[in-house]
């Protein structure tokens, strides 16, 4: 596969903080708009974010940006977390409905574009150039660029492991115990070794246990091989001078892979619920009930996955680092259509991209009452635990906040080099636009929630299900999806 030059990322110089201008009631600058000297009552910002469990403290936390926002920008934020499982319908009757929303954390997991379109998000073009100025001094072009839907930015990514690879992460007591050399694994297929050995000796500890997020053996298994183009109905294998979209169900790679899954459901490797439980891997691992998961990889993963867990994990990887459209796209922050005071959302948003204080606030909490800082400054978890919990990588810059103990001090440093060593996807900056298919869409959801999780956790025969599971796709509209795709593929070349 040819090698795309990725863009150089620079993240050398961080703005810790933001100038404020006293006296000074004009909104030329988003440190200087709505000051308190010009006696306005401060503008009451909601912002909304996917939370993976139930958050304590969040008032309390809450409480301790508002004393930085009032005097910064003379605004309170209300911060509103709504669970992953509720996400999709709640944020939808609130962008759909007249709800008090100003910010809001948009994806391309979860209909960035068709919100775009629709009017729900607000274009951010002249918004950055006047209120979001330390963004734009934060965030690389190509990746902002990235966002864009009929050429307008609907959305900010946060700054974050924009590359990944893919591999296992497994407790380390247990690689001790029977002396497995990680070294040795070279492929996903390596794997196979070690689960047999915990499943000989460790009675009831499955060794792979993933569930229901479908970040799985597969998903590993074809992470090199595609571009997914903004969904999985239409992929870019990435191989030289191809351009030619495909069904990835059809594709011999993915029968290879959920043959491999398979094999290893059948031996009991893979949990048996795998395809149904709503419950993360690290939390059966913290029962002790699950050896590890497969997951995509970042430098500092094994820390990550240590406080989440509660147990000391290792971490082997089976591919490079890469780069796709949705590695901008993934996790976003857009202005909703609600927004009474856009400029004032974009203040704030302007705030998580320049401002550490406030950061480090949403991300880790308070200092001494949901984490302490070390003589070394690094951030470490009290005996007692935290109430307070954020998937900090959602929001903002998060090279700004303080790094877990356990990571270099240099981790930022590290994350950059990372993420600059990815090879990017030649569709990187390609978005799908699903408006001309969007019946397809549906019906063809409806055939992938049908067979999907069960063939990638290994539940079904692929022999009997790979074949009926496209027969279903077709009568659902793939091919119509695969065309339209092909064809603004086509024209976005041309463009380029």
């Amino acid at each position: 596969m040819a090698k795309h030059k990725l863009v150089k990322v620079l993240f050398a110089a961080f703005i810790m903080s933001i100038m404020v201008m006293s006296g000074c009631g004009t909104k030329k600058e988003s440190e200087t708009s709505g000051s308190k000297e010009n006696g306005e009552k401060p503008y009451e910002i909601t912002m909304a974010y996917i939370a993976s469990s139930n958050i304590e403290d969040v008032e309390n936390v809450q409480e301790e940006i508002n004393k930085i926002t009032r005097e910064k920008i003379n605004a309170n934020v209300t911060l509103l977390p709504i669970s992953g499982g509720a996400w999709t319908q709640q944020t939808n009757l609130m962008l759909t409905g007249t709800e008090k929303l100003d910010l809001i954390v948009s994806s391309s997991f979860y209909n960035y574009g068709s919100q775009a379109v629709k009017g729900q998000l607000l274009p951010l073009d002249e918004l950055l150039e006047s209120h979001g100025k330390g963004i734009l001094k934060e965030m690389p072009e190509h990746m902002i660029n990235a966002t864009k839907i009929d050429g307008k930015i609907y959305g900010v990514p946060s700054v974050r492991d924009w590359a990944s690879d893919h591999g296992f992460i497994m407790r380390k007591d247990l690689v001790d115990k029977y002396n497995i050399d990680l070294s040795k694994v070279k492929t996903i297929e390596d794997m196979g070794e070690i689960f047999k050995i915990i499943k000989d000796n460790e009675p009831g500890v499955d060794p792979i246990v993933n569930t229901g997020d479908l970040l799985s053996t597969v998903e590993t298994y074809i992470y090199p091989h595609f571009d997914r183009l903004g969904d999985n109905i239409g992929v870019l294998e990435m191989k030289e001078d191809n351009w030619k979209v495909e069904n990835l169900y059809e594709h011999p790679i993915y029968k290879d892979a959920v043959n491999l899954a398979r094999e290893w459901y059948k031996a009991d490797y893979i949990i048996k619920d795998a395809a149904t439980s709503d419950e993360v891997g690290y939390n059966i691992v913290k029962s002790g009930k699950g050896f590890g998961y497969f997951t995509n990889m970042k430098p500092g993963l094994e820390t990550q996955e240590t406080i989440r867990s509660g147990r000391e994990m290792v971490a082997v990887r089976v591919t490079a680092p890469y780069q796709f459209t949705t590695s901008a796209t993934s996790f976003m922050m857009s202005l909703a259509k609600n927004s009474e005071n856009p400029e004032k959302a974009m203040d704030f948003m302007n705030l998580l991209y320049t401002d550490a204080d406030i950061m480090n606030l949403l991300t880790l909490g308070i200092e001494d009452k949901h984490y302490e800082l070390n003589e070394e400054e690094f951030a470490v978890q009290l005996e007692e635990g935290s109430k307070y919990v954020f998937n900090q990588w959602l929001i903002g810059n998060n090279f700004l906040t303080h790094i877990w103990e356990g990571n270099d001090k240099e981790y930022w440093e590290e994350l950059s080099v990372f993420n600059e060593s990815a090879e990017i996807s030649p569709a990187f900056g390609f978005s799908f636009n699903a408006t001309p298919v969007k019946t397809e869409i549906a019906a063809t959801a409806n055939v992938l929630e049908q067979y999907r999780k069960g063939l990638e956790t290994g539940t079904l025969d692929p022999e009997k299900a790979l074949p009926e599971f496209n027969k279903k796709l077709k009568a659902a509209g793939s091919d119509k999806i695969l065309e339209e795709k092909q064809k603004q593929l086509d024209e976005w070349r041309k463009n380029q």
